[in-house]
């Protein structure tokens, strides 16, 4: 829960940028703020922790827009990171209209977003961790929760290389994986020898001989403070993901686990156990109330940016959202190998802001500059706010499900409920690099098959308890499977196998027959044998031929028990 305390440092720490209510206008305040002011700091204790996660190969400044539903279930209801909107301003304490309240939520965006300009770039990243650096030259540590080699054109095209080359320029000094594993086992490993730190995955065992396949553990030592960071990679790549790519792998939570690699860091010494997780915000807040002995836990995969660290019993979990956004810090007091007092802050990386890192600034155009003419290539134009986040539906997802349904021709369209991908605002030209940002995946294949009606409802509950399961060892993150030419009703408070319910064509209005076979296009299908055109190049010949893109209110799905 977020305490007094808690409450009082979001507030303080954003002071600078909300500014007060009503006394200026938003392209004031957006001159108000200054790198400065986002470097603005209480220097707290021996350790300076730094993150960043799920930055998914997004190399220079972008639009994205946080969701406006993002619901929890049982225990998890009410608590962050399930709280959006106007209730996540209150929560925290901001001001509507204010800089953080464009950057953590989805109110009022698209205004916002021209008051604000875009977010994030490594180049900008850079800027700020070799300030923290400088100020804290023996205290700091930069971590990474990973999905950091996948999700643009160039990571695509280069298998993940250009974002190695980019982390041992910024000083990455660990990191932990998931989408890492869809480039297979072979390039992981290719890639984990470029690196110029260790890739931490404690949870990934050979499948025959049941040994660690990568590291568990890195020491680090800061201002006499031994520290262990102990690596957990997503554990549950094999089902989300496609496991012919990774078939000598085996992952899973491994709670006893990690149990024991917290004990035996405790005891080889450690002052500060230090978990740098991408289990999920709610696995994580399981796992910190099951496991003892963690200090921190820097949590990755659902893409949270909560600017407060959430205590569970005697572990503060950090969440520091995505796509580049933010870079969490964490100052840490250590006394007696225990955590006796900290300072945290998330700080979003305002693009007009930071001046660019003129080296990183370097490495980027070289990593792009080959690709120039293909990413910036205009495909069309959108009247629409484009956006992915969301439970249940997203407009850039909506698009997805235009294009495959008349593409493809077909009468249903599915596409996974992923959390990457940039937002475009109303009258912003739509580029190769933008369909890229949403569909940039090794298995691309948009297939074109008959499902049953009865399938059909079997996918649905399958993704909604993935989703909505009251355990989070049984969630595997991501948001809902969304749908093209159908409608449903969905009740979140049921358990599976009767939430779904009214499933309908949406064209006729007549309902799905369970016995009937329907023509079914979707895509990113973890089958080895899929057979296809690529989704990238599906959703590109669909805009090139609309020229303009205008995507009408979802209303198709109607959420019950909420």
């Amino acid at each position: 829960m977020l305490d007094r305390r808690q409450f009082m440092q979001v507030a303080a720490a954003t002071a600078v940028l909300t500014g007060t209510p009503g006394k200026l206008s938003r392209a004031a305040a957006r001159q108000t703020i200054t790198q400065d002011d986002l470097l603005k700091f209480d220097a707290k204790g021996q350790v300076t922790l730094l993150n960043f996660t799920d930055c998914h190969a997004q190399l220079v400044p972008l639009y994205f827009r946080e969701p406006s539903i993002n619901l929890g279930v049982g225990a998890q209801h009410g608590l962050p990171p399930h709280i959006t909107g106007k209730d996540f301003l209150t929560k925290f304490g901001l001001h509507a209209g204010s800089a953080e309240a464009y950057a953590m939520t989805s109110e009022d965006f698209s205004a916002l977003a021209g008051s604000y300009g875009r977010i994030g770039g490594m180049d900008r990243m850079t800027t700020l961790v070799k300030a923290i650096r400088a100020q804290r030259p023996n205290n700091t540590l930069l971590l990474d929760g990973g999905d950091t080699w996948q999700g643009s054109y160039t990571a695509l095209k280069t298998s993940g290389e250009d974002m190695v080359e980019v982390m041992n320029a910024l000083g990455v000094e660990a990191m932990t994986a998931h989408w890492e594993f869809t480039y297979g086992e072979e390039r992981v490993l290719d890639l984990k020898s470029k690196l110029d730190f260790p890739f931490l995955a404690g949870n990934v065992v050979d499948t025959e001989w049941e040994e660690a396949v990568f590291e568990h553990t890195k020491y680090f030592e800061r201002d006499g403070v031994k520290i262990a960071v102990i690596g957990q990679a997503f554990p549950y790549t094999p089902v989300a993901n496609p496991r012919y790519m990774i078939p000598n792998w085996s992952f899973g939570i491994r709670e006893a686990l990690v149990q024991k690699r917290v004990d035996a860091a405790n005891a080889a010494g450690a002052d500060l156990v230090v978990l740098l997780s991408h289990n999920g915000f709610d696995v994580d807040r399981k796992l910190a109330a099951r496991v003892s002995g963690i200090d921190v836990i820097l949590t990755g995969h659902t893409h949270d940016a909560i600017p407060a660290a959430i205590k569970v019993k005697d572990t503060l979990l950090v969440a520091s959202g995505s796509h580049g956004k933010f870079l969490a810090r964490l100052d840490l007091d250590v006394k007696g190998r225990k955590v006796v007092d900290y300072e945290f802050r998330l700080i979003p990386v305002f693009a007009d802001a930071i001046t660019p890192d003129p080296d990183m600034a370097g490495i980027i155009s070289k990593i792009r500059a080959p690709h120039a003419q293909e990413i910036d290539r205009v495909l069309g134009k959108t009247d629409s706010l484009l956006y992915r986040r969301g439970n249940f539906n997203g407009t850039f997802d909506d698009l997805i499900c235009a294009a495959l349904l008349e593409e493809r021709d077909a009468e249903i369209a599915l596409s996974p409920g992923f959390r990457w991908g940039g937002s475009l605002l109303p009258g912003q030209d739509i580029t190769v690099e933008d369909v890229f940002h949403h569909t940039a995946l090794t298995y691309p294949n948009a297939y074109r098959s008959e499902f049953t009606g009865k399938f059909l409802k079997e996918i649905l509950e399958d993704v909604a308890d993935n989703l909505f399961n009251p355990d989070p060892y049984y969630q595997q993150g991501g948001d809902m499977v969304r749908v093209g030419g159908m409608a449903y009703a969905i009740d979140i408070a049921k358990p599976i196998g009767k939430r779904i319910s009214n499933m309908t064509l949406t064209k006729s209005g007549e309902a799905i027959d369970p016995a009937k076979s329907y023509v079914v296009s979707g895509w990113a299908s973890v089958n080895p044998d899929t057979k296809g055109p690529p989704i990238y190049d599906v959703v590109s010949n669909y805009i090139s031929k609309k020229k303009v893109i205008t995507v009408p209110e979802n209303r198709n799905i109607q959420i019950k028990g909420a």
